[in-house]
């Protein structure tokens, strides 16, 4: 079984952060989602196809919050 990793436990706590809130990522500031999508980024989830594809919405997710941020409300909003 592999050791848990600093990386793991603050992935864990910034995945934490955004499912335990109604606003998901509005709590997290700029600099924590770069970080989050980092870890998620580096975490390899080919051995399930399931989470990968999670993986994969999420890190969706995680860049529509950052160009909001950089970038403005949004193109709509």
């Amino acid at each position: 079984m592999s050791e848990i990793t600093d990386e793991d436990r603050e992935r864990v706590k910034l995945l934490h952060l955004i499912t335990t809130s109604k606003n998901e990522f509005k709590n997290l500031s700029l600099d924590q989602l770069k970080r989050l999508q980092e870890l998620v980024e580096k975490k390899d989830y080919s051995h399930d196809k399931k989470a990968h594809k999670s993986k994969v919405k999420l890190l969706g997710k995680i860049n529509v919050r950052i160009y909001e941020l950089t970038e403005g409300r949004g193109i709509w909003g």
